[in-house]
């Protein structure tokens, strides 16, 4: 199809139900309108994603404008595209500076850390700790990052936050027309909505010997439609120019071949990954394999005086 009318609807379902819930439900009911404004931000961070990569529209622009009032507020759509584009390099997946959104750490890296903070990113490495603790580690490294990219003059980024600063603005708008705190939305709404989003990330790379057994399926679950079916992750990478109706279609003719592919890295449903991760890291915080100024296993000898003179 020329325009995507299914990821349309759902945009408009976002939009128009994050502002029914703001409206009506607010004044009634105010835990059910944060709950339900929370679920709506999760569907439009999934939607943002759908629409940086090339849908629903053949109009990059027009992708753009439809998701551009960012209900979770922290992360600029442009940003958001750059660092994902580059995240879709398979061959470079779960690389700690190559991947924008890996969750490993080099080994130099890991040593360096204050005991304390790898307490922190070992808890975060549980599902539970994910949930919790991810929308936080996150936001904070993601803002320090950008911190950094704006003092260097990295190219677009300066341009990118001013038109996420445009954006914010009919949000926080319409948050002080119904009368919500802007407080209140971070803790009640960003901070579940980013939750939600983390069961899906949580598990979708690992390291692997082949890029495509780095990447996750998740059969079923009744996240999948707030995912956008983005469970079926390996097919996404290996089709990102798919809709995302189109990826159980995808995955079914094949699933066979899909689950040969990924190496077998497929769970039946959030809840087997859940059973066994909630409490238990799926992945250690330091890379298999990636390794960077490997520490010696002993001091190396002392030239001789003849060596000095040579090198003299």
């Amino acid at each position: 199809m020329r325009i995507e009318w299914p990821t349309v609807g759902l945009i408009v379902l976002a939009y128009g139900g994050w502002m029914a819930a703001g409206f009506w439900l607010w004044p009634a009911v105010p835990w059910l309108a944060l709950a339900v404004m929370a679920v709506l931000a999760a569907l439009h961070s999934s939607l943002t994603h759908e629409c940086l990569h090339g849908h629903p529209t053949r109009r990059r622009w027009i992708n753009e404008a439809l998701v551009t009032l960012p209900l979770t507020l922290i992360y600029p759509y442009r940003r958001y595209k750059a660092n994902h584009l580059a995240h879709h390099r398979d061959e470079r997946l779960t690389d700690p500076f190559d991947d924008p959104e890996s969750y490993y750490k080099a080994r130099f890296e890991w040593v360096s850390m204050p005991l304390w903070f790898r307490a922190v990113i070992q808890v975060n490495n549980t599902l539970l700790g994910r949930m919790v603790l991810g929308p936080v580690l996150g936001a904070a490294g993601f803002l320090a990052a950008e911190a950094r990219a704006i003092a260097s003059g990295t190219r677009g980024v300066r341009f990118a936050w001013a038109l996420h600063v445009l954006s914010l603005l009919p949000v926080i708008g319409a948050l002080a027309m119904f009368g919500i705190p802007i407080w209140l939305y971070v803790l009640a709404v960003v901070w579940p909505a980013l939750s939600l989003i983390s069961i899906r990330t949580f598990a979708e790379h690992r390291w692997h010997e082949t890029p495509d057994g780095r990447t996750i399926i998740v059969e079923r679950s009744p996240l999948a439609w707030l995912f956008l079916n983005n469970n079926l992750h390996i097919v996404h990478h290996r089709h990102p120019q798919a809709p995302w109706y189109a990826l159980p279609r995808l995955y079914s003719e094949r699933r066979e071949a899909w689950q040969a592919l990924n190496g077998g890295y497929v769970y039946r449903n959030y809840w087997q990954l859940f059973r066994a991760h909630a409490v238990h890291a799926k992945e250690p915080v330091v890379h298999p394999v990636w390794r960077v100024f490997p520490e010696p296993t002993q001091a190396p000898p002392s030239p001789s005086p003849r060596d000095r003179q040579r090198a003299a």
